[in-house]
């Protein structure tokens, strides 16, 4: 297995007496509530956890895009991205990943990406997204046209990457008379490409085709479900003609690692519970506006959230690690339900939450540590 150290950033001092005032941490939360200098010292603080990272053995570090939400404070993931880059030296750095369709002209982050895969002299990681209905609310962007934009999007992309500039792209959604990227990627072809999903069929179907084969990345769901959907994109592989390998395959997921099962669950309590219940909750209308889902995907993450419980924000640490949503417990507790997983799916890729919600400092690099000296050997 191949292991990646994945934070969202959250706003840690955010009041909560405050947020529960407002519908979510999300587009409609008064940024008022953020204080810029506390601010600086979170971004110091993900960022040294990252570093550290690579020092314990992690191959990958990992970094995402949320936009006007406490709940991660990355909008520019390319800047959190670049300064990782210049503090790292071996350790891959995956964007997971840039949604597609808020930008104007996808010719930016074909850009972007390939100035950063230069800098890391090919250490680069492109992951794909949508991004969740929220953020059409938060860029203004009609969410029932994020699907063509999306795939419309990577086409130009991989083609700025991969073909001779200049040339002309001509689509429904972007048009550029001229592509001729100025730098081109370091590596050959280009990045390797990542798509986090929370499980749409259309997206696995898309991701897994025989002339893509993404690794396809399933993201806060319960254990079933990763189960289900891994096992979704092995068959539609098959479908195509090919086997997937392990490779291919990816889970990210809040893990927690503590000496004794009650001290996992104790130090992993306010932070899990705060990063579904305050930072992550989203009303209905806000995470799923009209048109951004087919029926069939609907139906799926209906499912998916009815998992995790059926009243909003009453998550507890003991029904999410009851789920499977997030791992918590001794080495030997958090290794053997990864294995398990493993064994269900092949899943070769393991992206590890190791600092979550309002979890400290403190509790997240003993996290790490451990994760790192009594998790990750016993998997490789």
């Amino acid at each position: 297995m191949k292991f990646a150290c994945f934070t969202l950033m959250p706003y840690r001092p955010l009041d909560m007496a405050e947020r529960n005032k407002h519908r979510s941490a999300w587009v409609l939360l008064p940024n008022s509530l953020y204080d810029p200098k506390k601010g600086a010292d979170e971004y110091d603080s993900y960022i040294n956890q990252l570093v550290y990272a690579e020092k314990l053995g992690f191959d990958i570090i990992a970094v995402n895009e949320h936009h006007q939400t406490a709940y991660g404070m990355m909008p520019a993931p390319n800047l959190i991205a670049s300064a990782l880059i210049q503090r790292t030296t071996t350790c891959k750095v995956a964007v997971l990943g840039r949604a597609l369709p808020l930008v104007n002209n996808p010719m930016t982050i074909a850009e972007e990406f390939a100035m950063l895969d230069t800098l890391s002299r090919g250490r680069l990681i492109a992951g794909f997204v949508r991004g969740i209905g929220t953020e059409y609310h938060a860029m203004g962007i009609n969410p029932a046209f994020s699907h063509e934009r999306y795939l419309e999007a990577h086409d130009m992309i991989v083609q700025a990457w991969t073909r001779p500039g200049p040339f002309e792209f001509e689509g429904e959604h972007y048009n550029n008379r001229y592509v001729n990227l100025w730098p081109r990627p370091y590596q050959t072809p280009h990045p390797p490409i990542w798509v986090p999903s929370q499980g749409s069929s259309e997206t696995i179907a898309w991701a897994a085709a025989p002339e893509r084969k993404y690794p396809f990345l399933v993201t806060f769901a319960a254990q079933d479900l990763v189960v289900r959907y891994l096992n979704m994109y092995r068959d539609q592989a098959k479908k195509f003609g090919y086997e997937a390998g392990g490779e291919q395959l990816g889970w990210a997921a809040p893990i927690y690692v503590a000496e004794t099962e009650e001290r996992a669950r104790a130090e992993a309590k306010a932070g899990a519970e705060s990063l579904f219940n305050d930072y992550l909750y989203n009303p209905w209308e806000m995470l799923l506006p009209p048109g951004y889902m087919s029926i069939s995907s609907m139906k799926a993450t209906v499912k998916m959230r009815k998992a995790l419980g059926s009243r909003p924000r009453t998550h507890t640490i003991d029904s999410l690690i009851d789920s499977g949503t997030v791992i918590a417990g001794t080495p030997k507790t958090v290794r053997e339900k990864i294995e398990k997983v493993r064994d269900q799916t092949g899943v070769d890729n393991l992206v590890a939450m190791l600092q979550f919600g309002v979890m400290s400092d403190e509790l997240a690099l003993r996290n790490m540590e451990l994760f790192a000296t009594e998790v990750m050997p016993h998997l490789r």
